[in-house]
């Protein structure tokens, strides 16, 4: 079944994509601290993924390989965090959009446009919500299996959309 996070339209055509399986909490922090290393000020990663999939495990190995200050958490009640770089990076700005209902007119309170520039925006529950930001962005899937499991399985697909993503190596090995 087509669901509206497998659909791409022209001008959002997947230019790059590449599967990573993770099998514990630990190794989908360390995929995060190895997509760190690709990322730059003005990038865009949109986290997709059932309740308890692992965005947040995700961003916290982001922000680990970033060196940000401050505990990853899930932004959820406070919709964004902005964690400051320890080591002249970029800072990381981490937003929750599960509470927001709108499209892109609800996330302009939170200027991501004006913060996107100069640091790595992440957004969970992004879908439908912040593409409207950058003709560039990294759409993280995070598959696990539902239902009342301890399986820690995931699926990690990671699609690079736009130039900007055209000549990175995703596959991260």
């Amino acid at each position: 079944m087509d669901t509206p996070h497998d659909r791409t339209t022209a001008h959002q055509a997947t230019v790059n994509q590449a599967t990573v399986e993770i099998d514990s909490p630990e190794r989908m922090t360390e995929l995060g601290r190895r997509l760190a290393k690709l990322l730059r000020p003005g990038d865009l990663v949109m986290l997709t993924g059932e309740l308890g999939a692992g965005k947040t495990t995700l961003t916290r190995g982001l922000g680990e390989g970033l060196g940000v200050r401050g505990a990853v958490t899930s932004p959820t009640f406070v919709i964004a965090r902005v964690h400051p770089s320890l080591v002249d990076g970029p800072p990381l700005v981490h937003v929750d959009a599960y509470r927001l209902g709108g499209g892109l007119d609800e996330m302009e309170d939170l200027d991501l446009d004006v913060s996107l520039p100069d640091s790595v925006v992440v957004v969970e529950w992004g879908d439908g919500k912040v593409e409207e930001l950058t003709d560039d962005r990294l759409h993280v899937l995070i598959h696990r299996v539902v239902g009342d499991t301890d399986d820690d399985r995931r699926t990690v697909v990671l699609n690079g959309i736009g130039a900007r993503w055209a000549g990175e190596d995703l596959r991260l090995s």
